[in-house]
């Protein structure tokens, strides 16, 4: 798809843009050249791609600052970006906005182990802070799928999870500080190496806040120590409602593990072909429960779990016996999504959160869902905390398959917010829900949201087109729409 010529307005205009922009950041650092926007043209949700006005890579907090400053004043649009992994289109480009990549953020600043934390730079991956303090035997809670490409930054603006956070909680229960610059430049920092700060709880407002406030450009995250033991179990079903039932009575006796995930057959299969981490094929749903702490109470706790798996129905269980046979059981799970992309074209992940107790009645709805779309799904799910991850498998090749994957989507996600759950747990809002807020919060929820981003950003320049499906004025908030409200997102060109 060739780029639109544009008129002559937007060419001065561009030319006015890029020449403020390479007075601040020298060099290479500004991108301007159509082939290379294209790298930038989308994010994880790779169905929506818009190449960027212009692609701009600062390098220092004071570089962030002034050019958010000089966009504030030119009336420009910013859309900051870490590695590109959001898969809700949260780092979607606009055609009339710069990109703002923190790729050069790169860097561990300090690792205190006094004070249990470190302080690194946006552009550090999450494993990257693991690796760092392992030698140790220290690591960093939060563990997303993506975490070997996925950024800190990344993580605080979508407030990501992961297989471990049942138990040890996600980016909001972990980060401790952040170093933010506002929309006309102003450097703020929130938090830093203590657990809990007075007045307002402004690191829980910018924490999962999808870029819609500022730019985050330093972060301090708390570190664990490694537990003395841990353990997982797989444990099969020959039905998925047998295994929801599981978790539900795991959770119920008071039992919280470090990880319980769950897979059924479509993404057992396509895991095992994949990485060979001797699954059983014959089941219809497999669990992964890991119990971590000391080697007393990790065996006791297997065994109570072995005996609620019996009384629900399980039909296979086995216990990783070795590190390295525990790591392989995570190997599968950590590797569905690449695994599922072997057997379809194209997938869609999804993401929404229920409460535990519907898991049963979600997956039989699922399978109606999966039956009245014609497409099949492959489910994973982070089961102890009702995270779900329905990948829907389609071929954009085929005429009109997207369009049923994207409906397929938006009725899983409903389905969530009418069983008491919400549209989603770690992956944000961004593009692909903003249309179903209205789904989950009436008018003035939305209003009320809106009115916080103001504060921050009152002429709306950062990140706009994302998450809120009515954009309004802020001086004028819940009286006046813009442009009767509906933002341009629609007419995105798709892939």
């Amino acid at each position: 798809m060739k780029m639109p010529t544009p008129d002559a307005g937007i060419i001065s205009r561009r030319r006015e843009i890029v020449e403020r922009l390479r007075a601040i950041v020298p060099g290479e650092g500004v991108i301007v050249d159509e082939d290379e926007l294209r790298a930038y043209e989308c994010d994880g949700l790779t169905a929506y791609r818009q190449p960027p006005l212009v692609v701009v890579l600062p390098s220092n907090t004071q570089q962030v600052s002034q050019v958010l400053k000089a966009c504030k004043e030119m009336g420009v649009k910013v859309v900051p970006r870490g590695a590109g992994t959001s898969l809700s289109g949260g780092a979607l480009p606009l055609a009339d906005g710069i990109l703002l990549g923190l790729g050069k953020f790169n860097r561990i600043l300090e690792v205190d182990y006094d004070n249990r934390c470190v302080v690194a730079q946006p552009g550090v991956t999450n494993l990257g802070i693991s690796n760092a303090v392992a030698h140790k035997g220290f690591y960093y809670a939060p563990d997303p799928s993506s975490q070997i490409a996925c950024t800190i930054g990344g993580n605080i603006a979508e407030n990501s999870g992961g297989v471990h956070c049942l138990k040890y909680g996600l980016t909001t229960n972990n980060v401790l500080g952040v170093e933010m610059v506002l929309m006309d430049g102003t450097v703020l920092r929130l938090g830093g190496k203590h657990l809990e700060a007075g007045g307002y709880d402004l690191m829980g407002i910018v924490t999962g806040s999808e870029g819609l406030l500022g730019v985050v450009t330093e972060v301090t995250v708390r570190i664990l120590k490694k537990p003395a033991t841990a353990r997982a179990v797989l444990l099969g079903f020959p039905t998925n409602e047998q295994a929801g039932d599981c978790v539900a009575a795991i959770i119920a006796a008071g039992i919280i593990p470090g990880g319980m995930e769950m897979m059924d057959k479509p993404a057992i299969h396509a895991a095992e072909d994949f990485v060979h981490a001797n699954y059983p094929l014959d089941v219809e749903a497999l669990l992964i429960v890991e119990l971590d702490g000391p080697p007393a109470e990790v065996d006791y706790l297997i065994g109570t779990v072995e005996a609620i798996a019996r009384d629900k129905g399980a039909v296979y269980a086995r216990v990783s016996n070795s590190e390295e046979e525990r790591l392989v059981f995570w190997a599968g799970r950590k590797a569905a999504f690449p695994a599922v992309g072997r057997i379809s074209p194209d997938y869609y992940c999804m993401d929404g959160t229920i409460p535990r107790k519907k898991l049963p009645l979600v997956l039989q709805r699922m399978r109606e869902l999966s039956e009245k779309h014609g497409l099949r799904v492959a489910n994973v799910f982070h089961a102890g905390d009702g995270n779900l991850h329905p990948l829907i498998l389609y071929d954009a090749n085929n005429p009109g398959e997207l369009e049923r994957a994207e409906e397929f989507g938006n009725d899983i996600l409903r389905l969530c917010v009418d069983v008491g759950g919400v549209l989603t747990g770690e992956h944000g809002v961004g593009v692909e829900k903003r249309d179903l807020m209205t789904h989950q919060f009436a008018e003035a929820d939305l209003k009320q949201q809106q009115r916080l981003k103001c504060a921050f950003d009152p002429d709306g320049l950062l990140n706009p087109g994302k998450v809120f499906p009515e954009l309004h004025r802020c001086a004028e908030l819940g009286r006046l729409h813009i442009s009767g409200g509906k933002l341009p997102f629609p007419d995105i060109p798709r892939f």
